[in-house]
């Protein structure tokens, strides 16, 4: 592999970024050497982190990276649900496609969005047109995505961008009637709706709260620009107050999936609270009934539930709240699909959870999010 390496990166003119998708352990490939030979042909190059070593740049595979600021990332992920082309294959929508390409961007990473050739080198159309739906949006709004840095703000269904002086806030789902930030250390000097309308921005010593008419919000992404009286790269990282209660924290469950350590990683328990339906929890193959609990950190009450099961194979659920020694039923139902959202009578409680009771195979539970009361 080494001699191949080495005529890449000699005989066909500048190379910029060299993709490794190999795994194992250094010495599985001596990188160290490798490595070193590659950074004295070419000095610029970045290379990612799939060769024993972590190289320059993190690659999260068919999944959202985390917000980071430290080191670079970018997502690999499908348009469709594998990485070669296969007949009537499902493919993402246009809105699915802008909120993973908004979200990479507000984490502060990068997208690279595959798309495999059919037998006779063709793009398939489908998806082909879905390049294009995603092009078009990108050549309306893309100074809020090229040439911007991730942040300050990021959470679930909101996260932003920002470049010089103006911060961009993408909301790509409404879960309130307005929209919550911590206070930030700069004046906000004026602000437009990017996408069309009006917004009102209400800018306290305790925070923001920025609220749209619901018919100025825009499905795919509603984007509120705010110009500052200071660079916008000098704003510590925060965490959008109106995320859900369960965003991020610890969960406990009572099965996992280990038949295939390396296949268990993508479905580990914390993946249903990390804000990216893509990922999610399941259990192994035969079992009918399972639970994973959410621990809120300290006691809060909330009112509203969402919840992603992308396969619709649970067939009777119900969500629980404990109540002193006793876990209290607070919703039940029978199947959940990709999108579940539902109210209920408000439930104060530090620990939260759903339990599955009954599914045709293991579900994958993409997120379970509960939201404060209004």
């Amino acid at each position: 592999m080494h001699g191949q390496v080495r005529e890449l990166l000699t005989n066909y003119g500048r190379i910029d970024g060299f993709w490794f998708d190999l795994g194992g352990k250094p010495e599985d490939w001596n990188t160290v050497e490798l490595f070193q030979m590659m950074r004295t042909l070419q000095p610029w190059l970045i290379i990612n982190n799939r060769c024993g070593l972590p190289g320059d740049f993190d690659t999260p595979e068919q999944r959202l990276g985390k917000f980071q600021l430290d080191r670079p990332w970018e997502t690999c992920m499908t348009l469709g649900t594998q990485w070669s082309w296969k007949p009537d294959d499902k493919i993402k929508s246009l809105k699915e496609c802008i909120d993973v390409l908004v979200t990479c961007a507000g984490r502060n990473g990068n997208l690279a969005l595959n798309t495999g050739p059919m037998p006779d080198g063709q793009i398939e159309p489908r998806q082909a047109e879905r390049f294009r739906q995603i092009g078009q949006w990108l050549h309306q709004y893309g100074e809020t995505i090229y040439g911007t840095r991730g942040g300050p703000f990021w959470g679930l269904g909101c996260v932003s961008t920002r470049k010089e002086k103006t911060v961009y806030l993408h909301v790509l789902n409404w879960y309130d009637d307005r929209l919550l930030l911590p206070a930030i250390l700069k004046k906000i000097l004026s602000h437009a709706v990017l996408t069309g309308g009006t917004a009102t921005v209400i800018e306290t010593a305790e925070g923001l709260e920025i609220s749209v008419p619901p018919e100025h919000r825009q499905e795919l992404d509603t984007i509120i620009a705010l110009q500052l009286d200071g660079p916008a790269a000098e704003l510590p990282p925060a965490q959008s107050l109106s995320d859900p209660l369960t965003f991020g924290k610890k969960v406990s469950v009572s099965h996992v999936y280990d038949l295939d350590p390396e296949v268990g990683n993508h479905y580990r328990p914390e993946n249903a609270v990390d804000g990216d339906p893509q990922s999610g929890w399941t259990f192994n193959p035969g079992i009918q009934s399972a639970w994973l609990e959410v621990d809120l950190g300290d006691t809060y009450a909330f009112d509203r539930a969402w919840l992603n099961e992308p396969y619709d194979r649970i067939r009777k659920f119900k969500l629980e709240a404990k109540q002193g020694d006793q876990w209290q039923t607070f919703h039940e139902g029978t199947t959940l699909g990709e999108d579940f959202f539902v109210e209920f009578a408000p439930v104060t409680a530090r620990y939260v959870r759903i339990e599955v009771l009954e599914t045709t195979i293991n579900p994958l539970v993409g997120e379970f999010q509960v939201f404060r009361s209004r």
